[in-house]
């Protein structure tokens, strides 16, 4: 049983900081500009010997807007999922009025809390920490997350309310009958502003777990969810919306353009998710192709799928545009699908591991070179200079994406790109990949097992 921890505390006072120190990276976008998170972001913290869940939440303001009210909502519902909570205050500005009303409200809920006097670089700073006393939660820890000043007495606190009861060891498997237990699917969750991705994600997860609305912009972090579905175990990640890139303009929007396509060249799968009354625009089919030349295979959730009045023409449309901007991942899978009502979910995370599973197959080099045989008698390689191509063997070397070795003769080299194009469409027809991405590398090398002529080596017979 892993215990949670949730960091909370007002704005601006080092909460990210200190969770990316915690989970070992740089999880959570930090930036002097207050409110800058905005859901809850998870990760796994590591502190000396302690292993524990770690919550990062927006900064609790006791008044505001209704989007700083939602804001506070996560921030309550982290309390509600953690088994102990780190109060951060900020040592240089000193105890300030909303610290103290923030002491209140946690001092009434039942949760053990950790108050940490943070930013303390500095003699002056130190003896300002201490002034966090007042607050009646306690003796501070004097903590500095940018430099990792107080990470011993960060983990003493800590500790009484994190060690976690051993549990009697399993009995010993048979050799021989263990079940090879597979990691969980990364599904990043990717498109432009405003098409409803975290919507899809709150209705995957059946819980208003995400910030939602017609804000552009309101994702900024990639934020992780955890989450199993028919015995099958997933990482969620949402992520920021992904504008043209000479529409980027903002220093936050550009770090959380740049989380995004982490979080997406990071994923098992991606689910593009497209608004379906403006289906398949110029920005999706860009956000396409970058998902394809990484290797990263994707479904297209048709969202807004309620709204749209005309399916059948819609349908069409989409059909065609696929084939017009989306030719080199051809066969995608397309589902409908309606945040607001849920139609299509369930189809939608079948086409999510189907293509999973599709990434991940291996091929049989006898299968691959039967397959390559045929191609070719259908379609021979074209002359390169004047010389004649010709391409002798094909092997896999590795999956997700699935990595490809034709060997060949030098001219083979230069094939041009429309030939590897035709060998890509070719492969995935004959071995059921729609829509998953492929590589072909050419080496100029002669197959050990073919001689000139075509016939088996007598090394091959042995």
């Amino acid at each position: 049983m892993t215990r949670t921890v949730a960091i909370v505390g007002r704005p601006n006072v080092g909460k990210s900081t200190l969770f990316n120190r915690l989970v070992g990276g740089r999880r959570a976008i930090v930036d002097p500009t207050p409110g800058v998170t905005r859901d809850r972001i998870e990760g796994e913290g590591r502190l000396r010997e302690l292993r524990f869940r770690v919550l990062d939440t927006a900064g609790l303001d006791l008044a505001g807007d209704e989007l700083a009210e939602r804001m506070r909502a996560q921030t309550l519902a982290a309390l509600d999922e953690a088994d102990v909570v780190l109060f951060l205050v900020d040592a240089r500005e000193g105890v300030t009025p909303l610290d103290r009303e923030l002491a209140e409200l946690l001092r009434r809920q039942p949760k053990p809390v950790v108050l940490v006097a943070n930013k303390c670089e500095g003699r002056l700073i130190e003896a300002q920490g201490l002034e966090a006393w007042s607050l009646g939660l306690g003796e501070p820890v004097l903590f500095s997350a940018r430099h990792g000043h107080g990470l011993d007495e960060l983990a003493a606190a800590l500790r009484p309310y994190l060690a976690v009861p051993e549990e009697p060891e399993a009995a010993e498997e048979p050799e021989g009958e263990a079940a090879e237990e597979s990691g969980p699917v990364r599904l990043a969750v990717v498109g432009r502003p405003n098409t409803g991705k975290s919507s899809l994600i709150n209705r995957i997860l059946g819980s208003e777990r995400l910030l939602t609305g017609p804000m552009p912009g309101l994702t900024r972090d990639a934020v992780e969810v955890r989450w199993s579905w028919r015995g099958r175990d997933f990482v969620l990640v949402d992520t920021a919306g992904l504008r043209k890139r000479a529409r980027i303009e903002e220093r936050l929007e550009k770090i959380a353009v740049g989380r995004t396509l982490e979080a997406a060249f990071g994923a098992d799968v991606a689910i593009l998710v497209v608004d379906a009354t403006a289906p398949l625009e110029h920005q999706d089919a860009a956000i396409a192709r970058v998902l394809s030349s990484r290797g990263r295979p994707f479904v297209v959730a048709l969202n807004k799928w309620d709204l749209v009045e005309d399916a059948k023409a819609t349908g069409e449309l989409v059909r065609e545009r696929l084939e017009r901007r989306l030719a080199d991942v051809e066969g995608v899978p397309v589902v409908p699908v309606s945040a607001l009502t849920g139609r299509g979910i369930g189809r939608l995370l079948d086409a999510v591991l189907a293509q999973h599973e599709r990434a991940g197959r291996k091929i049989s080099t006898g299968r691959l070179n039967r397959w390559l045989q045929e191609a070719m008698r259908h379609h021979a390689p074209p002359s390169v200079d004047g010389r004649r191509a010709k391409l002798r063997y094909v092997t896999q070397t590795g999956v997700r994406p699935p990595r490809f070795v034709l060997f060949g003769n030098p001219p083979a080299r230069e094939l041009p790109r429309s030939y590897l194009r035709y060998l890509t469409r070719e492969l995935r027809r004959a071995f059921d990949l729609p829509g998953i991405p492929v590589s072909f590398e050419v080496r100029a090398a002669e197959n050990p097992y073919v001689e000139e002529d075509g016939r088996a080596s007598s090394r091959a017979a042995r």
